[in-house]
């Protein structure tokens, strides 16, 4: 199966699903996730439109969605899920950029920290909270994003994973498809020089390729975390999201085979 659905202008777009799960499998055609869409171009959208999407889950926070606003398709109905929670200050990513010295050592130790704390946040909870019970009420297909389509959903995706049953390594694999090795091709110098006229320094090639890529260990820092705090996955879902053992089964009823 070809996972990555190639659109000109939105990236990192792929169906998540159509994994073994268990003694099922997940169903194609039901699970998207993706980078935003603001570049999106007619075509696309002529794509997207096909999919029947009938929840869009927007990750971003707001100051990104200001910046870069969704284009949307002709007779859009989706339900949006999206919140302002929790959000003050300058973006954190800019300030990082800002006050760092642009290597991929110190990308990575961004990165590293960002997992720890990202299960945990505020905003993050209520938009997760909200996917899964909009996977329970069986909605449709649902497309998740943010605004590379990498950290934050790809950690939703992990978890749906999870319910679903999939298999730890499967769940790496699906995650680590973010790195399209032709991505740097198409954004990488643009990246750079975005981020030089924001901070008046150059960051260097690799430490861009580390910002626009995952690492195995981001994810497993995550669940760590979680696991640490909760003692499973499980438990976090259900005493932190309310994906208690009914709300499981109405999820895995939708998506799964």
């Amino acid at each position: 199966m070809t996972r990555r659905i190639p659109l000109q202008g939105v990236e990192n777009f792929r169906d998540f699903g159509d994994y073994a799960a268990g003694v099922g499998r997940l169903k194609r055609g039901v699970l998207f996730r993706a980078a935003h869409q603001a570049e999106a171009t007619d075509a696309d959208l002529e794509t997207l439109a096909s999919l029947s999407i009938a929840t869009l889950v927007d990750l971003r926070r707001p100051n990104e969605r200001q910046h870069s606003p969704s284009r949307r398709w002709t007779g859009f109905a989706a339900r949006v899920i999206d919140n302002d929670l929790g959000v003050t200050g300058p973006d954190p990513w800019l300030e990082f950029m800002k006050s760092t010295d642009l290597t991929e050592t110190s990308v990575h130790g961004y990165m590293d920290e960002y997992y720890r704390r990202l299960p945990f946040k505020e905003r993050h909870i209520d938009l997760f909270r909200r996917y899964f019970q909009a996977l329970a009420e069986g909605r449709g297909p649902v497309l998740i994003h943010c605004a590379a389509g990498k950290d934050r959903t790809g950690v939703l995706a992990a978890l749906t994973h999870h319910i679903a049953g999939v298999a730890d390594d499967d769940v790496i694999d699906d995650y680590l498809l973010t790195n399209d090795p032709t991505r740097f091709e198409r954004r990488g110098v643009g990246f750079m020089d975005y981020v030089e006229a924001a901070t008046g320094r150059r960051p260097t090639e690799g430490a861009i390729r580390a910002a626009m890529g995952v690492e195995a260990r981001y994810l497993a820092a995550a669940f760590a975390v979680i696991k640490a705090e909760h003692g499973s996955l499980d438990a976090y879902l259900e005493q932190v999201l309310g994906v208690d053992a009914d709300a499981r089964e109405k999820v895995r009823a939708h998506i799964l085979l």
